[in-house]
């Protein structure tokens, strides 16, 4: 069959009336049939799928695929691996970007190996000319002493670019067909060539001597705890830990190392002394980190790592290694806690001795049933202090979109309020799953003390109040917002949903109130923002507008961006052409901004109530190919702010499942009376799943009172969703 002739979907949902019908599979029908349909506003396509007949399927049940994508997720062997890997959409992306002869990493078992990329298509070129193959990776692998071909899918293979190891990581490399690999410690990841390279500080050179710094190809590394049972590494007397405590690596206590703390770490030519600057997770890494200062200029650079500034010291000084990899410099102890005027601006001790940077990391997704759930759980409610418990809770116990308050410059008059939030506030959050209310009231006093408000220890307030006042007043940070309108960019903290009196919902989702109220206020984004908090329309606390709003777990706004290209809303290729009009028609109800492509948008506009619709061009890359589909920029639900009766409460989402959701009540219970004390609770709520996958006519009729009363919060009482850039989550 021709791909170029046919139409493809993914099947996302149950058709009840087709039992053989399961999510996942790959469908297909001729582009005249489809075109046909889209003039008739039909509700149902007939579709086919390999080994079926035609069937009537309803167009809620399906998603537009490219050929391209559907080749690929054609080749994954169950229904289950395509729709997951259809949703997380990254592999798909990157397979995409592939070509011929490019050096890629191939996926065996739990083991990544470099590969050259031989040839993109079907494993079997004499098919017949109506069956849909997928679309497979034949790669040669470099093996250690011989070179080996394989076939694989597209979820098994990443570019090479996508390194394997970090700099820090203990490693065992090979070089010449060598059957025994020697370890070291990578110090720098580049690239010679055109080819991903890693320098290595060796623990022993090719003479059997201490080592220096020499250069292999990624694809001759592993990590260490990655080693092949089969292959053993020269036995040069120093193992992963390099001396250091071999007790578990998830606490830095159990290492006695903290910010300033002086330390030794391995390196080819011995150990080498320096300073502990920062300590804490690195994106893409497992395991603690930890940034150091060395006292010689044997490092690799300045405190940046991949674009990003972690602390601040002299070039060819910084060092980023595992902290299982550093050991207390029990000889050095006269400068310890002493930091050289290079970086005292930034990282110093505070009056009690304590580090000002310390950094404790977010709460896991594995780590959430263990260390928030319970009773006396999140932060203890006090006095009015409900809105800031569920924004605080709600920002920064599982994720770190906004961690750069914690550490950003602050004006002096403010340093204590950001101490107090970071050090009685965040860190217990993290580090115990508890905040005791006298530390909230001691960040609410000053707050009042330093003249932002009078009443801020006794009246509630409104959480975007609070965060507005935090975020932009006291700690001026970048809002994360840019809007376009009119020709200008406004910048802002948190976006509120209005809507004009024409529009037509009446059950909707996150989704379709964003694109409504951007479609009826003229704006579009000016970039993707790193955290986007949107409040729900609403008139006041207690008129809501809609009955119930239904959480979008992922909120893509490829279509709201004022820049980038768009996929067609029917056959998901390139997009040529915007029609704001098509909002207006019933038929295509579903999304606020229309992107077609030059044929689709023909046959569409082609129906006699949309002739005299006004089309503008979209934005098309130079040298972009019909064949790629555009990447989706899509935001990540992490937590939403609820409130009944003058009272909030939060929900976190806390990972990638539908009944990934955790509910938090500051003032869940009560002890005492007057003297008494509140109990704050956190507790797991899995079945606000089960109303998240009914089908929409059945939660549209559902009335309040017959719904669990923790879902119900979450469906009715929404006031406030926060979103994060993917980049930052702890759950990918």
């Amino acid at each position: 069959m021709d791909p170029k002739q046919y139409m493809f979907f993914i099947i996302t949902e149950r058709d009840e009336r087709i039992p053989s019908l399961h999510p996942g599979q790959i469908c297909y029908l001729k582009e005249d049939q489809y075109l046909r349909k889209v003039e008739q506003d039909s509700k149902v396509l007939p579709v086919k799928w390999l080994g079926s007949k035609e069937y009537e399927v309803q167009v809620d049940c399906l998603h537009p695929l490219s050929p391209v994508d559907a080749a690929f997720l054609q080749a994954l062997d169950t229904e289950e691996e395509r729709l997951d890997a259809f949703l997380k959409k990254s592999a798909l992306e990157a397979a995409a970007g592939l070509k011929e002869g490019a050096h890629v990493y191939v996926k065996d078992m739990e083991t990544w190996h470099l590969g050259v990329l031989l040839y993109i298509g079907s494993r079997n070129r004499m098919v017949a000319t109506d069956c849909f193959c997928g679309t497979f990776f034949r790669i040669e692998l470099q093996l250690q002493a011989k070179t080996e071909e394989v076939w694989v899918p597209f979820t098994c293979v990443k570019p090479a670019s996508e390194a394997p190891v970090q700099a820090g990581d203990r490693v065992v490399f090979f070089q010449n067909n060598e059957k025994h690999g020697r370890r070291g410690m990578v110090m720098d990841l580049q690239e010679e060539n055109g080819e991903p390279v890693a320098y290595i500080s060796t623990d022993m050179n090719d003479q059997g001597e201490k080592g220096g710094t020499i250069t292999v190809p990624l694809g001759f590394v592993l990590k260490e705890e990655n080693l092949p049972s089969d292959v053993e590494p020269m036995d040069t007397g120093i193992g992963m830990d390099t001396g250091a405590d071999t007790g578990p690596a998830n606490s830095r206590f159990d290492y006695g190392i903290n910010v300033n703390s002086r330390v030794r770490v391995g390196l080819g030519k011995g150990p080498v002394q320096g300073t502990v600057r920062w300590i804490g997770h690195l994106p893409g890494t497992d395991g603690i980190r930890v940034g150091l200062e060395l006292d010689q200029k044997v490092g690799v650079g300045d405190g940046k790592l991949n674009g990003i500034r972690y602390f601040l010291c002299p070039p060819r000084q910084g060092l980023f290694v595992k902290m299982s990899s550093c050991s207390l410099d029990i000889h050095d102890s006269g400068t310890r806690g002493k930091v050289p005027a290079y970086s005292t601006k930034q990282y110093t001790l505070d009056c009690d001795g304590r580090p000002e940077s310390e950094n404790v990391p977010p709460i896991n997704s594995e780590d959430v049933k263990q260390l928030l759930v319970g009773r006396m759980k999140g932060i203890q409610g006090h006095c009015n202090s409900c809105y800031m418990d569920a924004a605080l809770f709600s920002l920064f116990s599982c994720s770190s979109v906004l961690d750069s308050l914690l550490f950003k410059p602050a004006e002096p008059k403010d340093k204590p309020i950001q101490r107090t939030l970071l050090r009685d506030i965040v860190n217990p959050l993290r580090r115990e799953g508890y905040v005791e209310a006298g530390s909230v009231m001691k960040l609410r006093k000053q707050l009042q003390e330093s003249g932002y408000c009078a009443t801020f220890t006794t009246d509630e307030k409104d959480p975007e109040e609070f965060l507005s006042l935090i975020m932009n007043k006291i700690l001026s940070l970048e809002p994360p917002i840019k809007l376009c309108t009119g020709g200008s960019v406004q910048s802002s903290f948190c976006y509120q949903i209005f809507l004009d009196e024409t529009h037509n919902l009446i059950l909707p989702t996150v989704q379709q109130l964003i694109e409504q109220s951007f479609y009826s206020s003229h704006l579009k984004l000016a970039e993707v923002p790193s955290c986007l908090i949107l409040q729900m329309p609403r008139f006041g606390k207690n008129f809501k507008m809609f009955q119930k709003i239904i959480p979008s777990l992922e909120l893509d706004i490829t279509g709201l961006l004022s820049e980038g290209p768009q996929q067609c809303l029917l056959c998901g290729r390139l997009a040529s052409e915007e029609c704001v009009e098509c909002f207006k028609d019933s038929a295509f109800s579903r999304n606020c901004f229309k992107y077609y492509c030059q044929t689709c948008s023909t046959q569409v506009h082609s129906h006699p109530s949309r002739r005299s619709h006004i089309r503008s061009p979209s934005f098309v890359p130079e040298g972009w190919s019909q064949a790629i589909a555009p990447p989706r920029d899509a935001m990540e639900l992490f937590a939403v702010l609820c409130i009944d009766t003058s009272h909030y409460v939060s929900f976190l989402k806390y990972g990638p499942g539908t009944t990934d959701w955790a509910f938090f009540d500051s003032m869940s219970d009560r002890v005492g009376d007057v003297d008494g004390y509140n109990i704050p609770e956190v507790r797991l709520c899995p079945e606000v799943g089960r109303y998240l996958e009914m089908p929409v006519t059945e939660l549209a009729y559902l009335q309040p009172r017959d719904m669990d009363e923790v879902a119900k919060r979450l469906l009715c009482d929404a006031y406030m969703y926060l979103y994060q850039s993917p980049s930052v989550s702890l759950y990918h």
